[in-house]
């Protein structure tokens, strides 16, 4: 539709950027002492390393997400355990690859993350937990009753509700756009951007023309937590934890990778077939609860449904389809130039550096992914956001840093 339109879709872009035992303990996992590498392979000698490494010494991948995704030149970020670091920095001394140690002791990151002085039960500018977001969604819509509805369009592995914010002014014949934040657990970022999205549209429409005339012609579809089972468990039992929470038959490892359990080149590259990785794929496309539901509500709204976006963190990249194959899609150089123009924006506006590109080639072949499912069941603007940072912090992104994040990108 004429909605969509190139030059139209880049004009929304502010609206885009707005936005083991420990694994069954009832115990909370601490991080004392456990150190975050970055290394950097400089050929496949060093590739070969870092395999025979993570064989020898289980360690947990930040980004790439695999031992099996490194390839010569990118930064490979791990977390090992306080007892193994030692070895593990021998080692990679001895090998003469470029390393360096990104966290000392992520603990104490874990500790500082905290570190907003608000004290209300949610906010905008800390990180809020499961029941407190489900809280805000109904507020949200009680308090705006012309602008945002809530729907329910699932419960999760542990029985916990998927809560849809629509957010638009009532009108016939909408199209809409899809966000969804929160697929892997441990990215906390994510749920706070759904959040602070909702929140900038309800407060500047009437008194902002972009966002109105957004509103007055699109709704948005905002699920605020995906993995709502593995968001829970990351404040309850164990911070790092990206999976979903659901039993996998014939083994005690729980959980699937929800972004590798789409049907867009199912499990072919770039996701396990073993159920304790943490890129299981499941035991089949949309074996999870969760990626169900959304997929359900997807396809039951595809005639107006027209652009989807889903949130991630960190490495600070704007990726389009494809990450399952290296085959362009036929609309390639279109949402090339939509996300070429976005991330030209922010950076002359703000000067943060995003990398482009379709997923495949920008990072890594990597299949059952939400927005290559998303492009192949028609839905042409489909793209991954993935927030701060560069690794500085990684996953454990402070609370402070998250108005400096949202505000930025929503100007």
């Amino acid at each position: 539709t004429t909605l969509f339109r190139s030059s139209y879709v880049i004009n929304m872009w502010p609206i885009f950027i707005l936005v083991g035992v420990a694994a069954v303990s009832a115990e909370p996992r601490y991080f004392h002492s456990e150190k975050v590498f970055r290394a950097t392979p400089q050929n496949e000698e060093h590739v070969a390393f870092l395999a025979s490494l993570t064989s020898a010494v289980e360690v947990d991948f930040w980004a790439p997400e695999s031992v099996a995704l490194v390839r010569p030149g990118m930064n490979v970020d791990f977390r090992v355990e306080a007892h193994k670091a030692y070895k593990v920095d021998r080692l990679l001394a001895e090998s003469r690859m470029p390393y360096t140690i990104l966290v000392e002791n992520l603990q104490t990151l874990l500790d500082n993350q905290h570190d907003s002085n608000i004290r209300a039960v949610h906010s905008y500018e800390k990180y809020n937990d499961f029941d407190t977001i489900v809280a805000w969604t109904s507020t949200m819509a009680s308090q705006n009753p012309t602008l945002v509805s809530r729907l329910q369009i699932g419960t999760s592995y542990e029985n916990r509700p998927l809560y849809l914010l629509k957010v638009g002014k009532s009108a016939p014949n909408k199209k809409a756009i899809f966000i969804d934040c929160g697929f892997h657990a441990r990215e906390w970022i994510s749920p706070a951007f759904c959040q602070w999205f909702v929140k900038e549209a309800v407060n500047t429409y009437g008194t902002n023309a972009q966002m109105t005339s957004l509103l007055n012609n699109l709704d948005f579809y905002v699920l605020p937590v995906v993995n709502v089972d593995g968001y829970a468990y990351t404040w309850s039992n164990n911070r790092m934890w990206r999976k979903t929470r659901s039993k996998n038959a014939g083994t005690t490892c729980i959980g699937t990778d929800p972004n590798r359990n789409f049907n867009a080149g199912w499990c072919s590259t770039g996701a396990s077939n073993r159920p304790c990785d943490d890129t299981y794929c499941g035991s089949s496309p949309e074996s999870e609860k969760e990626t169900k539901a959304l997929a359900s509500f997807i396809r039951s709204n595809l005639s107006t449904i027209k652009g989807y976006i889903t949130i991630h963190s960190y490495s600070q990249m704007l990726l389009f389809p494809y990450s399952y194959t290296y085959t362009l899609t036929k609309d390639h150089n279109e949402l090339n130039n939509i996300a070429k123009g976005a991330v030209t924006q922010l950076t002359s506006l703000y000067g943060t550096r995003y990398t482009y590109g379709s997923g495949a080639a920008t990072i890594y072949p990597a299949a059952g992914g939400s927005d290559d499912w998303a492009y192949d069941q028609g839905v042409k603007y489909s793209f991954t956001f993935e927030l701060r940072d560069t690794g500085r912090y990684g996953f454990v992104l402070p609370e402070s840093q998250i108005k400096p994040t949202d505000r930025k990108s929503t100007r």
